[in-house]
């Protein structure tokens, strides 16, 4: 018996749970009288919602690579826009800012520094590892470096589908069309050093490895940054459930995460990620390890399957009901972010409990006897 098809009376679980969920979902759309409204209307197809970002080619350089999932490759992500970037050890994310949007990311593998500077003047340099989070609100000036010993990989995410990585404002871009007598009065070194500078963008360059502690910033400023942009997600309390567990990191707990909510999810072998929606926000996937079957329902008798692995990005548009369900022999490990800086979700067991059991056994044609074997409240991850 392996663990995709775990039997409980002849039945698997997954099998139970599939067909509990269609026949709920049919008694819903039908009801009692069978009438179904708006009979004949036409809607549209649902968009595609999974993406492989990892299998596109991006762009590579001497310093690193980066590949990109923005409304033009993944069109129903009009919410958010997210980069694979890695850096080899000592390569520079050359000092930038993005003017129409904030930046979360998530490390997955190897060590990378941030130096970051807030409208009020005050910088922050942090060293990150697998786990860690950081933040940078729209408009706040950093730069990012590969500390080694082997590249590090990290996702980030944008609040807005539209803005592209490779869109940003960076310093050598500026400096290269700025005539040379402005920028060298900005810099106070002679125009004829400018020759020597890049002539166009350079965007991720190969560099020195930093030393193990962070140098003095040259203003000579020693006061520590009041609001951190780091928090450590792989490091915060898990809520444990029987399926799995969930580390959640919103602007309650990371406050300068003004924008947007994550959460790192992980679902054991044969569990299901119970059927819910976000009245909130959209949901925009990272698959880290494992695999996993989504679907969405997204209401007039749409609903639509997608299995996703490693390197997947899967999308669901806000208010849409979903569920996931662990598939393969290990746990599915991913990211879920959210446009939107506090979390709200409504699982369907939770809906029904806080109802009235003459008015669930009225919509779905039941006994009472039968309403009262539903579940009442969630699992959120169940076996």
């Amino acid at each position: 018996m392996d663990d995709d098809t775990k039997q409980s009376g002849g039945l698997s679980r997954r099998g139970i749970f599939g067909a509990a969920g269609a026949t709920a979902l049919a008694l819903a759309a039908a009801g009692p009288a069978s009438a179904i409204p708006h009979k004949g209307a036409k809607h549209d197809p649902l968009q595609a919602f999974k993406f492989d970002i990892e299998s596109t080619e991006g762009w590579v350089g001497a310093g690193g690579s980066a590949k990109e999932a923005t409304v033009e490759e993944f069109p129903v992500s009009k919410s958010i826009a997210g980069v694979s970037m890695r850096l080899k050890p000592g390569g520079l994310r050359e000092l930038h800012w993005h003017a129409i949007a904030a930046e979360w990311a998530f490390v997955l593998d190897g060590r990378v520094r941030a130096t970051v500077i807030s409208p009020n003047g005050q910088a922050e340099s942090s060293d990150f590892g697998p786990g860690d989070v950081w933040y940078f609100p729209k408009g706040h000036g950093h730069a990012l470096q590969g500390l080694g010993p082997g590249d590090a990989h990290f996702l980030l995410a944008f609040d807005d589908g539209h803005f592209s990585e490779f869109g940003t404002f960076s310093i050598t871009d500026w400096l290269a069309h700025t005539p040379p007598a402005i920028a060298a009065r900005n810099l106070g070194l002679p125009a004829s050093l400018l020759a020597g500078l890049p002539k166009s963008e350079v965007y991720i360059s190969a560099g020195k490895v930093p030393p193990a502690a962070p140098e003095a910033f040259r203003n000579g400023d020693p006061s520590t940054n009041q609001f951190p942009h780091k928090f450590r997600l792989a490091e915060a309390p898990a809520r444990e459930f029987a399926g799995g567990s969930i580390r959640l990191v919103s602007s309650r707990e990371f406050p300068i995460q003004t924008t947007m909510t994550a959460a790192l999810e992980e679902i054991k072998p044969g569990a299901v990620r119970e059927m819910h929606w976000h009245p909130n926000a959209d949901e925009w996937q990272y698959y880290i390890s494992g695999r996993a079957r989504m679907t969405i329902f997204g209401a007039h008798g749409r609903a639509a399957t997608e299995e996703l692995g490693p390197g997947n990005v899967g999308f669901v548009q806000q208010g849409f009901g979903h569920y996931v369900e662990q598939i393969g022999p290990e746990p599915v490990r991913f990211l879920a972010i959210f446009n939107n800086p506090l979390y709200e979700e409504i699982s369907l067991s939770a809906w029904l409990g806080a109802n009235p059991a003459g008015m669930i056994a009225d919509n779905f044609g039941l006994s009472g006897a039968q309403v009262e074997a539903m579940r009442r409240a969630p699992l959120v991850i169940m076996e």
